[in-house]
């Protein structure tokens, strides 16, 4: 079997996510009869039928399934060897550490003063990204350590958990809702998410972005967004809770950083909490990621005990 080139494993990837030569085609910017010729010629070489194909549908053979799986990894790993070149040969090499802003639990400025304390400390370069960013910039070069909120893609990664903090649901100031002591999930039954989930559900939204409706319906109230197939910010977010068209589920730091009078935010007795945790490549050698890593763990540590309530010894 030939060397396979980056070009086919580009090539195959495009057309194993989207399930459709023609879509695959656009998205490479390239013809598709010369694609389709590609990936015949790349099932030649591994002797293995990689893609199902009829007329009208395309799909992963399990041998496929594998393959891409691992082409993506052997993709993100030379993406990755290009950015760390090119940061190795800075003048002034940084430290890159990706987050989404606001998403620290209000630990940032308190590790990264910490940190500049540290003999093998750079520099710090902010790489800041929606939320499910953090993990692929660690993979494929763009950051050297990252703090990721809730569950994540660690394959190829370390991570120490920092921080567990309460999520509460953020409603407007005008909801029933608001006006009660006691919620529970059930009782958001109807609502939906800044990324279209179930409420109901305590589900965390895709990154940031709004989706179609799964059902046809409109979002509460009847309002409909400009921004409803394309990312929103926090400021979009608030906006629409202080409407009444979605809740929002998010960490106690962020609604203690944000106070808004027309908006309420109330605990949720079944909500599950969220987890700050910080990231770095498993094959990372880097003495300023390590002094970073051992700083977030000892700001996380201080900040525990501080907010741990004393308990009373009984006499």
């Amino acid at each position: 079997m030939n060397d396979l080139e980056v070009r086919q494993l580009r090539y195959f990837v495009a057309v194993a996510e989207e399930l459709h030569f023609g879509r695959a085609a656009e998205r490479l910017g390239m013809a598709q009869p010369p694609l389709s010729r590609a990936i015949q010629t790349l099932e030649r070489q591994l002797g293995v039928r990689l893609l199902e194909r009829t007329t009208r549908h395309v799909a992963l053979t399990t041998a496929g399934e594998v393959f891409l799986r691992d082409a993506r990894t052997a993709l993100d790993a030379i993406t990755a060897a290009a950015q760390r070149a090119r940061q190795a040969g800075r003048s002034e090499p940084r430290l890159r550490l990706a987050l989404k802003a606001d998403h620290d639990a209000g630990l940032l400025p308190r590790i990264l003063s910490a940190y500049q304390g540290e003999e093998a400390a750079l520099a710090v370069e902010l790489v800041l990204g929606g939320r499910g960013e953090q993990a692929p910039a660690l993979r494929d070069g763009r950051a050297d350590v990252a703090l990721v909120t809730g569950t994540f893609d660690d394959r190829g990664l370390d991570h120490q958990p920092l921080l567990t903090e309460p999520r509460l649901a953020a409603l407007a100031a005008a909801d029933p809702l608001a006006a009660r002591s006691h919620l529970r999930l059930a009782d958001f039954a109807g609502r939906r998410l800044p990324g279209g989930g179930r409420a109901d559900q305590g589900e965390f939204p895709p990154p940031y972005a709004t989706t179609a409706r799964r059902d046809g319906e409109l979002p509460h109230h009847g309002l409909v967004t400009a921004s409803q197939h394309s990312a929103m910010d926090m400021t979009q977010i608030f906006k629409l809770v202080e409407l009444g068209s979605i809740v929002w589920f998010l960490p106690a730091s962020i609604a203690r950083r944000y106070p808004r009078p027309e908006i309420a935010y109330r605990a949720v007795a079944d909500l599950e909490p969220v987890t700050l945790s910080v990231a770095w490549p498993q094959e990372t050698r880097s003495a300023a990621v390590a002094a970073f890593v051992r700083t977030a763990t000892a700001v996380a540590e201080t900040a525990r005990a501080e907010t741990e309530v004393p308990q009373r010894v009984a006499t």
